[in-house]
Parts: structure tokens; sequence; C-alpha cells
């Protein structure tokens, strides 16, 4: 009598399955598959032949601690098609000697993560064998047209799911750059901690059968990785810090990429990473997501209002100098801010809702309990359609809530003016395939002023407040109920042309480095047929980009009369020795000029930002780069200053051309010194990759550089 079918050897061909899959920059050696798309493995017999209708050949693919049929975090599928109806698909493709190769596909629904592929022989319905293949990694599908993260552009794909490196905007509205960024999302053992990371998650933690049933879902993963990234309810990959004390961790400024930063978790037993702020939390999401197979992009928003009780109105208060003080309320204009947006069909929403949503890891407000925000669909926010899933009325409010300033003297508050279209600008992205910016602010929301744009913020005012009213929490909230009190608090407070009688704006005379004295002028125009007599406090102050405000350093009183139609400037100038030692590591400054004429009871207040700048830093890549052979870079950096700067440290990084980040002790830098440093390194991927270089001291901590490099297969 013939015997069992014996496996004796199985080949999973992860080389050749992972570049069908796109995974081939994760790893050649490792089988990692995309769900929706069939893959190729080889069973090798040891005493005979596959026979048709003689072997009953049964696949089981497992994934979680508890695999389990009903959940579909277990999976029985025959060659034959005979057992059982499952979802997974295996189908003969050779049938040799002693050999048999088989596609396997799983569904575009199936659970993401870390399966275990076995397989039962039943021969002649007798004798039963069973074989553990191996294992394998099952990814979202953007390929796919079935998966809910399928994007049907190429370009998006390459740019979204498979580009390592990106740039992350930062400064002012005025004043937009560009942060290189390492993502590195293929680089070595990533992949493993991010699954780790899905295992440190509360949900897992509490109920690892649910969680992992439920990891077919885009929505949910996001929202478990969003909470994950941020530690403030669990071990999550980062600590967040504001308060320009980092000496037992490393400045947010100082990083330029997740690498090093998701290694160290995992290298600690994932304790916290010491320090984020918003742009690290981001990119560390965006890392993630793009090695999960979830197209996602790093997204800033330039004036992201911070409105903590939900009326869609950002308070700010003023001193009698134009200062900015303190929120009690904590509601802030941060000066930008920085999320995620993921790709996504969203069943759960009415049609129409799909496609980009925002993911906010900064831990701001709790949502469900936890400091997570989002999935909320970018075409709810730019609607108003604030009470969809979820956190999209937290969202709307970033991109345009309205701002409401107050002046505070005597004890007493007094309303000086209401902006409409403060909150939201220059939102921005890097582009597709290029080192480009994209301004995608149309996204978020109708033109500012437009009628849409006031009547989508009436409708999510009205949502929020209808929601109020139903939730007993809320029941005594101060937001007005009248439709007549919420159209004229909230359509734009249009002031009659002759009370605006004065304009105040700044001027910058040039370009603010940083190391040098800052020039501007007060610029004071009269558009009345009377004489103006006007007193303008004016004062500088040092803020956080999150809209906090350190001391002010430098106060000036300006008395300026004006003639009918005149227009007149007043010269400011503040040294660099005054502000020196009161900056912030975002490096921004507020002037302000608060002005009141002697016979007219209305305040003018006029601000703007000024972010001070860097020299870059420049780096040569001398000769061809070709994988596996030694390529020199150069990299050319300077001390902006005119006194000596300390503890200079460079770090240079790069995923496929660095194993790991660079850092070169340089110790002093004498002032306003030209330095290089030429690093050696041995490229081990092919294609378009970056460098990116930064550059820290006792003075400064985020003197930044890249440099694109395509690097050739061979000579």
């Amino acid at each position: 009598a013939q015997k069992g079918l014996e496996v004796a050897l199985t080949d999973l061909q992860s080389a050749w399955n992972n570049v069908q899959h796109h995974t081939e920059e994760i790893s050649s050696e490792r089988l990692l598959v995309r769900r929706g798309q069939a893959f190729n493995i080889t069973l090798y017999f040891r005493n005979r032949g596959f026979q048709p209708g003689l072997d009953n050949v049964i696949f089981m693919a497992e994934t979680g601690p508890l695999p389990d049929l009903s959940n579909g975090t277990r999976a029985l599928f025959s060659l034959t098609g005979r057992h059982g109806p499952s979802p997974w698909i295996a189908l003969l493709e050779t049938n040799g000697a002693s050999s048999l190769e088989v596609s396997l596909c799983a569904p575009p629904t199936a659970a993401v993560g870390r399966y275990l592929l076995k397989v039962h022989i039943d021969s002649f319905q007798r004798s039963v064998t069973a074989y553990q293949l191996g294992e394998f990694i099952l990814l979202f599908n953007p390929w796919c047209p079935e998966d809910s993260v399928y994007l049907d552009s190429e370009p998006q794909r390459q740019e979204y799911v498979v580009n390592d490196y990106g740039f992350i905007y930062q400064g002012n509205k005025n004043w937009i750059r560009p942060c290189p960024w390492n993502y590195g999302q293929f680089e070595e053992n990533i992949i493993d901690i991010c699954l780790e990371l899905l295992d440190k998650s509360l949900n897992f933690q509490t109920d690892p059968a649910t969680d992992c049933a439920l990891r077919g879902s885009p929505v949910y993963i996001s929202r478990v990785v969003c909470a994950m990234i941020n530690s403030n309810d669990d071990n999550g990959v980062l600590n967040g810090n504001w308060s320009e004390n980092y000496l037992d961790g490393i400045n947010p400024a100082e990083w330029t990429g997740s690498v090093a930063i998701l290694k160290q978790w995992h290298a600690t037993g994932c304790q916290p990473v010491r320090y984020g702020q918003c742009w690290v939390f981001a990119a560390i999401m965006c890392t993630v997501m793009r090695c999960l197979g979830i197209p996602t992009r790093v997204i800033t928003n330039f004036d992201s209002g911070h409105d903590t009780d939900g009326n869609l109105i950002i308070d700010e208060y003023y001193d009698s100098t134009g200062r900015i003080l303190e929120n009690k309320k904590k509601d802030t204009v941060w000066n930008f801010h920085v999320w995620n947006e993921c790709w996504m069909a969203r069943k759960d929403l009415p049609p129409g809702y799909g496609g980009w949503q925002v993911l906010d890891a900064t831990p701001q407000e709790t949502s469900n309990g936890l400091y997570c925000c989002g999935p909320a669909s970018v075409r709810a926010i730019k609607e108003g359609e604030v009470d969809l899933n979820y956190d999209t009325a937290f969202a709307f409010s970033m991109v345009n809530a309205d701002c409401m300033s107050w002046l505070v003297y005597g004890g007493k508050e007094q309303k000086i003016h209401r902006e409409t279209n403060t909150v939201g600008n220059f939102i921005s992205t890097k582009s597709i395939q290029s080192n480009e910016r994209d301004d995608i602010t149309e996204n978020y929301k109708y033109i500012e002023g437009s009628p849409q744009e006031r009547q989508v913020f009436l409708k999510a005012l009205q949502k929020l407040r209808a929601g109020r009213s139903e939730d007993p929490h809320h029941a005594s909230t101060s937001m007005p109920l009248s439709e007549d009190s919420l159209r004229r608090l909230h359509m734009p407070s249009l002031q009659p042309s002759d009370v605006v009688q004065v304009s105040l704006k700044f001027q910058l005379l040039a370009p603010p480095h940083m190391g040098q004295d800052i020039s501007f002028v007060l610029l004071a125009l009269n558009m009345s047929f009377q004489f103006k007599d006007l007193k303008v406090n004016l004062s500088a102050q040092s803020l956080l980009h999150d809209g906090s405000p350190l001391l002010a350093f430098w106060q000036d009183t300006a008395f300026i009369t004006l003639s009918p139609e005149e227009a007149k400037t007043h010269s400011c100038r503040i040294p660099y020795s005054q502000y020196s030692q009161y900056l912030s590591t975002d490096k921004l400054i507020r002037i302000s000029a608060l002005g009141e004429e002697k016979s007219s009871p209305e305040k003018i207040l006029v601000d703007k930002i000024i972010t001070l700048a860097y020299p870059g830093i420049i780096i040569n890549v001398l000769g061809a780069a070709i994988v596996n052979q030694p390529l020199s870079i150069q990299v050319l950096f300077s001390n902006p200053l005119s006194e000596y700067v300390e503890d200079c440290v460079l770090t240079v990084e790069g995923s496929g051309l660095f194993k790991k980040q660079q850092r070169v002790l340089i110790g002093i830098l004498k002032p306003q010194h030209r330095a290089s440093i030429t690093l050696e390194t041995v490229p081990f991927k092919s294609g378009q990759r970056q460098i990116q270089a930064n550059l820290r001291s006792n003075k400064f901590k985020d003197i930044k550089g890249y440099r694109n490099v395509y690097v050739d297969l061979r000579l």
C-alpha cells in the first residue's frame, strides 16, 4: 500500500513573492505579502509526488495568540476546494514528480499581522500528517482594488507607501521651511517593531483575540497606532515635552528620522523615548502606517487652532503692552501643528467620506478615553459634518475656529476684535515624487470669508450645539442658544468703514537671521480726514510653536501724530544681545503693537511672528553612488553666531545609505567658523535615497541639511 504524502521541505519563495508584493525593500529572506494578492510556495515531498484525488491538501493560516475560525484569525482552505467555505484560496500551479507549487491568497479583508502557515495532508482518507510550513507577515494592499486602502494612482502609491523619506514643513506662515525626515519604514526590524507596537496596545493587552480579529480594518488599526505613538495612556513610543527642559532626553528639534526612535523604544523594552513634539509624533505615525501598507502623508497646518472647550472660538488675552498672556482655558493658536492623513474607505460613514482621513497622534485631548485623534474624514471637515466619527469637531477647530482677542487691564476684559480667518493657513504636504510643497488648504475648507465657508462654520456650530444639548455632561454649557444670537456671533463681524480709521502694520527691513539684530518698522496709516494722536505700546516675546508665550524681553512706546490720510513709520531694532538668552528652541519671536488714540476707546492690535533663520548644512556626494561600493560624503556647516559654541554634535543618516545613524562629536566651533567633515559609507539599497543631517550645540539644536542621491545597482 502506498504511504501518505510526506513534506520534506518548503520553499516560501520569499525573494520572488516580495518583489511581486512590493515588500522586497523590507527583506528578501522573510515572506511579506499583501492581502488580496496571490503568492506562490513550493512543497517538496520525501516519498512520492502529489496525486490528485488521493491526497487532500488542507492549508491552515493562523494569527494572534488565540486563533479562531469564527473570528477570522484562523483559516482552513483546501487545495481541492472541498474543505469549508473559507475566503482564503489555494490553487494548484504545477505538479512535479516530487514537488507541488501552490498559489495562496488571503482575502482583501483579512487581519494584518504575523501568520503561521501549516498544512494537513489526508492521504487515502487514512493517514493525516500535519506540517508547519513557516511564518509570513500579511500587510494592507493599496494595489488591490478590493482592499479598503486601495489607491488607484501608482505615483501616489510610490509616494505615500514606498517612499522612505520626505519633508515636514515648519516655521511660520510667512516663512515655511522644509525639514528633511528619514521615515525608514523598510529598514531592518522596523516591521517587527510595528507589529510589537500593535501587541503593546491597551486593546491587545485587554482582549487579544478581539484585537487581532479587528486588525483587518484600517479605521481600527489607525486608532490603535495613533494612541500608541504617544505614551500618555500606555507604554507608547514617545513622551511629549513642551517645557524647553530636555536634559533627561533629546530635544525634539534634534531628531532627523523615525528609525532611531523606534529602535530605541524596542531596545529599552518599550520604554517611551524622550522627547517628541507634533512633527515627531506625525513622522513616527507615518513610518508605522506606511510600513503596514496604509497610504500616509504628513500634514502641516500653520496657525493651528487648539480649541479646548469645543465652542469653535479660541480666546486670546493681551495686556496693555500688547503682550500675549497665558490662557486660563488653554485655548491656543499653534504657530504650526503637524498631523497625518491616511487613505482608506470609510464603510462606517455615509457614502462620500472615504479617502484622506486626519489622524493626530500628538496628545492634546482624549477620544473615547484615550489620547488619540481620528480618523476624521477630510471631506467631513470641509463640509462641517462635525458629528461624524472620529473627532471631526476637534479637527474642524484646528483649521477653522474663530479667534477672539481680549485686552486684560485693571481686572477687566475688553473685547478688541474677532478674526474669522486667522486659523488654518497654508496647509502643506510634500508633493508627489518631487521636493516641492503642495498647498492643500482647499481640501479642508472653502475660501476664507466666502459665503460657503461661513455657512459651513454655522452648520458645524449648530451640530455641536445640538450634540451638547443631548449630552448630560454638557448641561451647564454657555453656548448661545437662540438662532439670532448664533448668527450675530458667528457671521464675520465686519466693522463699518468709519470705525476702522487707523491701521497698523509691521514690516521687516531685512530677513531675520540668527545672531543678527532684528530691524523692522511699524507702519501707521490714517484713513480718515481728521488728525489722529496715537500712543502705541510695542513689545517682543519668545513663543513656543504650540502658541505658549514666554517672557517679554523688549518694550517700546511710540507717540505718532497723523495728518488726514497720512502714513508714518516708527523704526525699531532688537539687538541679538537682547533676544539671544530668551529664545526658545523654536526660534519664534512675536512682536506686537497695541495702539489707542486719545479721542477713542477703540484699541488696535497687530502682531507679527518672526522665525529666525539659520544657514543650512550643505552635503556633497563625492563620486557615483553604487550599491556595495564605498561612497564619500562631504558635510559643510558653520557657526552662524559671533560667539563660540560648544558641545557641537553632527548626526547624519539616510535609509539604504547608512546602516545606522552616524554621530560625529565636533566640540567647539569658533565664531562664524565654517567647517567640513567627510564621511565614508557603503550604500546597500538602490534607487532614490536621501541623506539627512543635523548640527546641534549649546546655542542651537536644529541646523538641518539634506541631499537626494540616486544609487545605481552596478557600475
